[in-house]
């Protein structure tokens, strides 16, 4: 170990090529993974920020917000489990939002979130039932509150403008913060104006939402609903995770995301990979040395792997400051990258992985070393 770092040091220049490429693919493997993380958090944003237990609603509902209408009257199941300390309904769905401005019209597909708006509401989000006089603005029927993100979006400029959303007229009566979309912006509004946005027939809502005695119950009474063949019933963890993986595995977006990860990955293993390479085979001359002195031929070849080892760790040393840096200025954009330790960890192994194959890659410049090289 100690021959491999001192010949890193000695031979610094010829490695640092490597060292740089490995820091360049972890820093692009971890920013890559946190921004999918970042992206794909929106679209569970109504569940996440919600006081809800359980989520209940039609067959097979694949994300939050690609539920369907069912009837309000089947909240009553949920009522009569025993563990259900209060059950709500929620309309949640797509809608157009039509802006006529100056000259022009803004039309964009928008998600809208109408619930029981009160300070205690189990579907209401955060940001709102927290703000008791949004929550007033809220009851007039046609009122929405917006993410402040998404005014461009919208084409409007603030509070107290108006737009049409199929047919019916709304206004902006408020602002929140950290409800950016991936899909249509949020239109956070009450059960009655998002029926009429939704265009659902009266009694019909998309979600039955409870809350149960203690979170630990959830599981049992999303079993238990799950046995009405008219519905699905899911905790509001698993619901969240369900809508994430829908948006991560069944559209482009993901896809893509992965694909440009991927491709820094592969650069940056050619690189170290033929970086390794010639520095090893650089050497040729010391190993042959090292060979004549007796040094078996597998303690050589331990030295290559150590080598790639130490390029590696050096390299995600070197990444992590610059990842950092990376999401800060990403969050000063706008942009939310998540560096959970999970994607941290695998980032760093995977990198590791990449470096010692790199080494073994190397292995092949001192599989011929022989004592008699030096004599040439």
């Amino acid at each position: 170990m100690g021959y491999s770092l001192t010949t890193l040091w000695y031979e610094r220049q010829r490695f640092l090529p490597a060292v740089l490429a490995v820091a360049f693919s972890a820093v692009l493997v971890a920013v890559q993974a946190g921004l999918v993380l970042g992206l794909i958090s929106m679209t569970s944003l109504p569940v996440d920020r919600a006081s809800a237990d359980v989520w209940v609603g039609y067959p097979g509902v694949r994300s939050v917000d690609l539920g369907r209408p069912i009837p309000e009257r089947w909240v009553v199941k949920l009522e009569a489990q025993p563990e259900v300390e209060r059950a709500e309904t929620a309309v949640l769905g797509f809608s157009l939002w039509t802006r006529a401005g100056t000259g022009t019209t803004v039309s964009e597909v928008c998600t809208v979130v109408g619930t029981r708006l009160t300070p205690d509401g189990l579907a209401v989000p955060e940001a709102v039932r927290s703000d008791p006089d949004l929550l007033a603005k809220l009851g007039v029927f046609g009122a929405v509150a917006v993410d402040e993100s998404e005014l461009g979006r919208l084409g409007i400029r603030g509070v107290g403008e108006y737009a049409d959303v199929v047919g019916v007229r709304v206004q902006v009566v408020g602002l929140v913060k950290g409800y950016k979309s991936l899909g249509g912006p949020y239109l956070f509004c009450s059960a009655q104006t998002a029926r009429a946005a939704l265009s659902y027939p009266p009694g019909q809502v998309t979600y039955l939402v409870a809350r149960t005695r203690t979170p630990a119950d959830a599981a049992a009474v999303a079993r238990r609903v799950s046995g009405y063949p008219q519905l699905t019933a899911l905790t509001g963890p698993d619901f969240s995770t369900r809508s994430r993986m829908h948006w991560l595995l069944t559209t482009k977006a993901g896809i893509a995301v992965g694909f440009t990860a991927l491709l820094g990955l592969l650069v940056g293993a050619v690189v170290t990979s033929q970086t390794l390479y010639a520095a090893t085979a650089a050497s040729r001359r010391e190993y042959a040395t090292l060979r004549a002195m007796g040094i078996p031929r597998w303690r050589l070849k331990a030295s290559v792997l150590l080598q790639s080892f130490w390029v590696g760790l050096f390299g995600v040393a070197v990444a992590a400051p610059v990842t950092l840096l990376l999401v800060e200025a990403a969050a000063a954009l706008g942009t939310d990258v998540r560096l959970h330790p999970l994607v941290v960890a695998g980032a760093a192994g995977v990198t590791m992985v990449m470096a010692v194959g790199s080494g073994l890659a190397a292995l092949r410049s001192v599989q011929g070393v022989d004592p008699a090289h030096n004599l040439r």
